[in-house]
């Protein structure tokens, strides 16, 4: 972006005003690669009544306060350092471009007298949301803690690297996005951790009931299992044996969707791909056996205390 001071003149009013320019969907062309770029990806947030200018044209942006002031619309000509140029539409962005014209870059260069020149690049990338290892100072951390934020994707650390490869520039992260997507992930922790926290008790309350239906239904094997002489432990074992294979299972599914439905979150709120570390999956097959522990040794319990005279029976 290049700001420049000049004079803006309309049909009824005049006045000194910063003109921006700025691409706004400008393909370029970087070795063998192409690509777009301009305010249209970087600042989505701006909303335009009207139409975009092309970058090639003589077409701008009005901004809304200063189209109020000067009594502007869509489609008017206005006059900038004695060239007529066309309103293409008017903007709002809810900052200090309310108040100024957003022209191409060249119209700006050409009224500076210095083509090729900016003041200011904005990068737009994909990035990790913000979370406390994005928040450290980089000369605090030791070379692992280093070396793994320097190779993530946050916005702290890409602005570092842009400061590294641009001599004498100071990289500053955009806030109204980085600081929306870090408010969205903080809500979304907080819900998972509710969600999941309620998941595990309605599993242990379903594993409970599932073992003492199973227990009912098998109280004729417990009985003579302890009339042949096995032991309650033999018998705890037997069923907590069962329950574990069962746990390891149901913790594998639940793994890999959990994994699928990270990324698909990840890709839809964030457009960015979320890493998940491989000691995960050991951690929850470990909650998983714990769960399924917690919610059977009621169950199993009762069935060591089983009378085989009465399992026998059917009376238990």
């Amino acid at each position: 972006m290049l700001p420049v001071t000049t004079k803006v003149n309309s049909s009824t009013n005049g006045r000194e005003v910063t003109l921006l320019g700025t691409y706004f969907s400008k393909e370029l062309k970087l070795g063998k690669e192409d690509f777009v770029t301009g305010v249209r990806a970087t600042n989505p947030w701006w909303k335009v009544q009207g139409g975009w200018p092309d970058d090639n044209s003589l077409e701008v942006l009005v901004g809304e306060r200063l189209a109020s002031s000067l009594q502007l619309q869509p489609g008017d000509q206005i006059a900038l350092a004695g060239q007529s140029h066309r309103v293409g539409g008017i903007l709002s962005t809810g900052g200090a471009e309310d108040d100024e014209v957003v022209a191409p870059l060249g119209v700006a260069q050409q009224i500076l007298g210095k083509p090729g020149s900016v003041r200011r690049i904005y990068v737009s990338a994909l990035t990790k949301p913000e979370d406390a290892l994005a928040r450290r100072d980089p000369k605090t951390m030791n070379p692992e803690t280093y070396d793994r934020w320097y190779c993530s994707p946050y916005v702290e650390s890409i602005a570092y690297q842009l400061e590294e490869a641009i001599p004498h520039s100071h990289a500053q992260q955009i806030r109204q996005v980085a600081q929306n997507e870090g408010t969205v992930l903080s809500r979304i922790q907080g819900l998972m951790l509710l969600v999941t926290l309620a998941a595990l008790f309605a599993s242990a309350l379903a594993v409970s009931a599932a073992m003492a239906t199973a227990i009912f239904e098998r109280r004729g094997e417990v009985g003579l299992m302890k009339a042949l002489g096995g032991g309650s432990a033999s018998i705890a074992a037997l069923f907590f044996t069962e329950a574990v294979f069962l746990a390891a299972l149901g913790g594998t599914a639940g793994y890999f969707v959990g994994v699928a439905l990270a990324h698909q979150i990840g890709q839809t709120i964030f457009s960015s791909k979320i890493t998940i570390q491989p000691v995960l999956f050991p951690i929850i097959l470990a909650i998983a056996v714990a769960v399924t522990f917690l919610g059977s040794a009621a169950a199993i319990r009762r069935a060591v205390l089983l009378d085989p005279v009465f399992a026998l029976r059917g009376e238990a």
